[in-house]
């Protein structure tokens, strides 16, 4: 079943690469558990295919880079990239696309979080595995207040300016 409006996000951990010290972090990949890390927060989760991928590099990732004070400005306190993806990839497509200290880019490298979310994509025919669809969300203190799928090829409803918007309609 698909995550939709009104749903918790589900149980899972998350990994990111933290690339300086940071207090309670070191150096390398560090797990999160999501219900700790999303307690108490707003924040826009946004999944897509793959790191390094065409249209993820060239516009799903920068548009939320280009955003983040606007996205802030309207009380959304982070922003997570999930993809599945190792750590390590995610943490050289973060200094690839200049989003630390901006989106926190989390691996899913099983997938696990993805299934459970009910957002898997079959690339198996195509090389790249089980990827997520590419979606975003708009998430306080774990619940799902709006939830955005693309379909299949489409970038029109997961982007920043869409997400901003909704964060806007949700405020009232």
């Amino acid at each position: 079943m698909t995550i939709k409006a009104g749903d918790r996000l589900p149980e899972g951990t998350l990994t990111e690469f933290i690339a300086t010290e940071q207090a309670g972090c070191t150096v390398g990949p560090n797990s999160f558990k999501v219900s700790e890390i999303a307690k108490g927060k707003k924040i826009i989760i946004f999944g897509l295919p793959g790191a390094f991928t065409p249209t993820c590099s060239a516009q799903h990732v920068p548009s939320y880079v280009k955003h983040i004070d606007q996205l802030k400005a309207k009380g959304v306190d982070e922003v997570w990239c999930v993809s599945v993806n190792d750590a390590f990839v995610m943490g050289a497509w973060a200094k690839d696309q200049k989003s630390e200290g901006k989106v926190r880019m989390m691996a899913d490298g099983s997938g696990t979080f993805t299934k459970a979310l009910g957002l898997e994509l079959d690339l198996i025919g195509r090389g790249m595995g089980v990827r997520s669809q590419r979606y975003a969300m708009l998430v306080e203190d774990g619940a799902v207040k709006s939830v955005n799928v693309e379909a299949p090829g489409k970038f029109e409803v997961s982007d920043a300016d869409t997400l901003l918007a909704q964060v806007r309609s949700l405020r009232g």
